[in-house]
């Protein structure tokens, strides 16, 4: 059944039964019952003040951390466009940056404007809505240590402004209402030469390109690192080093990367991502959890199950 809303007065796209797969790093999944790309911040209001609470929604961004599995996805996947969401500004002392403005162009623009602490975003492929909903990292930086506050809008299409302490920020986690729809991030830093920025990003970038495979499809870091230990690691112990599956493998360069290396289905992907999380727990008793975001359904007769244990519907 068709999703019914009144679309009067609502300026961005809608798109029903949509292809999401160009839109993820992966290339791969199902459609979207319905897209939405809505114009600005009171447009993604008004759409969800009308929305039905009972239809799920999905934030999806540049898709660098995402695999669509491949029977689709239910309800409304929301798409915030670079146009309405990609803004950067300085305001005297802080950056309010809107949340589908790339990880790397805000580093980008911190350099510009002066502020140091913020080259570590230069090395995560994602965007700031993503870094907000995660508390992304790298290099040892995480986005908790530049956030000042956040905007959002909910379900019922309400503006919010969150401080730091109320995102709840643990490794690579937010505990901020899930139906919340982040808008805006306003962060800080300390001044900086611009040459001294430049060189940290630099440093940034060279380590990406010589540690990971990021010129493949892939979804950037699988797993996250268990407490004191390299996810990375425990899977070159468990034998998983270009471990294939279909069209789907564990890059050789970094093991917590898997790559769609022949056309691979997200059931590959998924299903080689818990032949991993198997293996790691079997030889090492640690249970890897997943950093990628998974959404949609499995294809009929394809589900996957966690650790390869019991069957999922």
């Amino acid at each position: 059944m068709a999703i019914e809303i009144d679309t009067s007065g609502i300026r961005g796209r809608l798109t029903p039964d949509a292809e999401i797969a160009p839109f993820t790093w992966f290339r791969v999944g199902g459609r979207a019952e319905l897209l939405f790309q809505p114009a600005d911040a009171d447009d993604l209001a008004l759409f969800l003040e009308r929305l039905d609470p009972a239809v799920p929604v999905y934030v999806i961004g540049v898709g660098s951390n995402l695999l669509v599995r491949d029977g689709g996805v239910p309800g409304v996947v929301i798409r915030l466009s670079a146009k309405g969401f990609g803004h950067a500004i300085r305001e005297g002392d802080r950056i309010r940056a809107g949340t589908a403005l790339p990880d790397k162009r805000l580093a980008a623009f911190a350099r510009d404007e002066g502020f140091g602490g913020f080259a570590f975003f230069h090395g995560i492929p994602g965007t700031v809505g993503g870094a907000l909903r995660m508390n992304a990292g790298a290099n040892g930086v995480e986005t908790r240590e530049r956030l000042i506050e956040a905007h959002a809008i909910d379900r019922q299409g309400r503006h919010h402004v969150l401080g730091l302490a109320d995102m709840g920020f643990t490794y690579r986690h937010s505990s901020a209402p899930e139906d919340l729809i982040f808008t805006e991030g306003v962060f800080a830093g300390p001044p900086m030469d611009r040459d001294t920025i430049q060189a940290e990003m630099d440093a940034v970038e060279h380590h990406r390109e010589t540690a990971q495979p990021i010129r493949e499809k892939t979804g950037g870091s699988t797993f996250t690192n268990p407490p004191g230990q390299k996810a990375w690691q425990l899977i070159d112990a468990a034998g998983c080093r270009g471990l294939r599956l279909g069209g789907a493998m564990v890059s050789e360069m970094h093991c917590n990367f898997l790559i769609n290396a022949d056309n691979a289905t997200g059931y590959d992907l998924e299903q080689l991502g818990e032949t991993v999380r198997a293996r790691v727990l079997e030889t090492s008793g640690v249970r890897l959890e997943w950093e990628i975001k998974r959404i949609g359904r499995f294809a009929e007769g394809r589900a996957v199950a966690p650790f390869l244990g019991a069957p999922t519907a």
